[in-house]
């Protein structure tokens, strides 16, 4: 075991999760016998709050970082929110408003929830080509009239919002435009998507809080990712692991690449590296 990792941050799609969106169980059997030896595992994604409680079902898992660090969640204490780091309203309109000439589908997260427009909910097999991703955004998205009118109606700040493209360069063009705004932080966890949070927020920052909370050194943490929204993750911790699957500049800044998630990459890594 490799004596100095207390906590393990791992992304979900593309990583702990199979093409089909599902933890396979030899995964679960190396987390279970990973969290035996007293070391934290905590799931680091870009996806919101609903919904994970159940992919962490019959893991010994704790905490959940969401939203690409907005929020960190203890899920042992009655979902109490330990890190939040938000989007700003009014920016996250500027944003919106960025996303509305392009033909793409957007989302803004409220409170660890998806809003979605009811057109957009209804052409998601359109921007996804998996048809798992289609039934997840159906089970855990609210599908309102006008996602636009609803944003712009709420005093609150929200967690990140997103588009969903089918054209590259479009998606390109768009990414150009938002970063020319200089208050917030893109990243995409898929090759055509674009998600926006606060400036400065990240995995990275949000697990390194956590950590922090919890007295763990940065040179103590583990993490897994295979995307862009993961590089920040995989540069601060101890050791990163970036998966096979993972993109170019992922893999760059890993100490390890592991197999694919297809392939039990998690699993593989934590038997070789922790046990």
């Amino acid at each position: 075991m490799m004596a100095s990792v207390r906590m393990i941050g791992i992304d979900l799609d593309g990583t702990l999760l199979s093409t089909e969106k599902k933890i396979s169980p030899y995964n679960r059997e190396m987390i279970k016998r990973v969290a035996a030896q007293g070391i934290e595992i905590v799931i680091a994604t870009g996806r919101p709050f609903r919904g994970l409680r159940e992919v962490a079902a019959g893991l010994p898992i704790r905490y959940i970082l969401s939203s690409n660090g907005a929020r960190v969640v203890d899920m042992k204490d009655n979902d109490r929110v330990l890190v939040e780091n938000l989007l700003n309203k009014e920016v996250a309109k500027k944003v919106l408003m960025c996303f509305e000439p392009y033909d793409v589908v957007m989302e803004a997260f409220y409170n660890g929830q998806g809003y979605i427009s009811e057109k957009d909910y209804n052409r998601i097999h359109l921007f996804h080509n998996n048809p798992s991703m289609w039934e997840y955004v159906h089970r855990t998205r609210k599908s309102v009239a006008d996602l636009l009118e609803l944003v712009g109606g709420k005093e609150q700040d929200l967690d990140k919002v997103q588009a969903i493209f089918n054209d590259l360069d479009k998606r390109k063009d768009c990414w150009a435009a938002l970063e020319a705004m200089g208050d917030v932080t893109l990243v995409g966890s898929l090759s055509y998507n674009i998600e926006v949070n606060g400036k400065g927020v990240d995995k990275g920052s949000g697990l390194l809080e956590l950590a922090e909370l919890l007295g763990i050194k940065d040179s103590e943490i583990m993490a897994f990712g295979d995307n862009n929204n993961d590089l920040k993750m995989l540069e601060r911790v101890g050791f990163g692991i970036a998966m096979a699957n993972g993109s170019d500049d992922v893999k760059e800044v890993a100490d390890y690449i592991t197999l694919s998630n297809d392939q039990d990459g998690v699993g593989k890594a934590l038997e070789k590296f922790i046990l």
